[in-house]
């Protein structure tokens, strides 16, 4: 028998649904869940139709293992090709060493519809909770049918409107400080690069940003807002905008590391001296920003450490069976070195 044929977890459609969304008999889900070659072509995609539309899943190991209880933990990671999503998959396998739990982790490279196919897979095999980062251009409708009814901690991106809980760096207050820093050390034209505007996390950290530039008096100039891809390429496609501007930046706080060091590159082979003519800060203290010539100044934000605390909050949701979203969010810390020119040590002091 096909799991949930007398039906299925609080929230989660059954096969009964499906059969009724399409008009067909319980059996005939049955049939065309297995694959069976008796079911018509066009009644086939009447089903898988209503499958999509409900979110339905079918569970290979509850078909099996009646009542047993999972101890797979779904990792869903929209790029693992940025080394900060490498340690935040760290920090989530750390913390389920030694456990209950294991975890099977993915990588979805920026894909939402590589996305639903992972979590479709998970679920199907059972998984009991999914510690998620949203792919950009997730759909909310898509994302909420098929997480229906399972414990979800969103970590470093969240999708507003979706029931889960929240991992993340104070974004905002680590961008002020940032800003503030380089306003402190004299500069005027900050130009705020990389990102697009659906992202929220981009969002929060532009706020921070304009927030440091209302504090200190400094207009803000719109022209040196930046929207580009967050890879290396997206910071080096920045470097000639910012320098043919009609008032060039003499400085720049980058969305996250990855775009800084891409920017510091293209300055440097367009003949800029960055950390003498020009300042550069990133987010996310990735392992390359100290390698970096200069090295990176960044607002630190520990993916390891959010990791971890993602898949420990997803353990003790699970463990007292409360699915009540929470929100953790976590300081950050600006880590001065060669790339905006200055040290901590002869700085006046920014803006508490």
């Amino acid at each position: 028998m096909v799991e949930g044929a007398q039906g299925g977890i609080e929230g989660r459609p059954t096969i009964v649904d499906v059969a009724r969304a399409a008009g067909v008999s319980k059996s005939t889900v049955s049939l065309v869940i297995s694959g069976s070659g008796l079911v018509a072509e066009s009644t086939r995609e009447r089903v898988s139709g209503a499958m999509t539309d409900l979110g339905y899943i079918y569970h290979r190991g509850a078909a099996t293992l009646r009542g047993a209880k999972s101890g797979v933990l779904g990792m869903v990671i929209n790029d693992l090709s940025n080394p900060f999503f490498v340690e935040l998959a760290i920090g989530i396998e750390e913390a389920c060493q030694g456990g209950a739990f294991i975890p099977f982790l993915a990588n979805v490279a920026e894909n939402p519809v590589r996305q639903l196919q992972v979590i479709r897979s998970m679920r199907e095999h059972g998984a009991a909770g999914l510690v998620i980062s949203p792919a950009i251009g997730t759909s909310l409708g898509e994302l909420k049918a098929l997480v229906a009814g399972l414990p979800v901690v969103q970590v470093m991106r969240r999708l507003p409107g979706l029931k889960a809980s929240l991992v993340s760096p104070e974004n905002r207050d680590g961008a002020r400080k940032a800003t503030a820093h380089l306003i402190a050390a004299g500069h005027k034209k900050i130009a705020f690069v990389g990102g697009l505007t659906s992202m929220i996390v981009r969002e929060e950290r532009l706020a921070g940003y304009r927030l440091a530039l209302e504090e200190a008096g400094v207009p803000l100039d719109s022209s040196l807002i930046i929207e580009t891809v967050i890879t290396y390429a997206g910071g080096g496609a920045a470097a000639p905008q910012l320098l043919n501007l009609q008032e060039p930046a003499t400085a720049a706080l980058c969305y996250n590391d990855v775009v800084a060091i891409g920017l510091v590159r293209a300055l440097t082979e367009a003949g800029v001296a960055v950390g003498k003519d020009f300042a550069v800060i990133g987010f996310d203290d990735i392992e390359e920003a100290k390698h970096t010539l200069p090295a990176l100044t960044t607002v630190a934000v520990n993916g390891r450490s959010l990791g971890s605390r993602a898949a420990q909050l997803l353990m003790r949701h699970l463990a007292s069976e409360d699915f009540e979203p929470e929100t953790v969010l976590c300081p950050t810390t600006l880590i001065v070195r060669g790339s905006c020119g200055t040290s901590t040590l002869n700085l006046p002091a920014a803006h508490p």
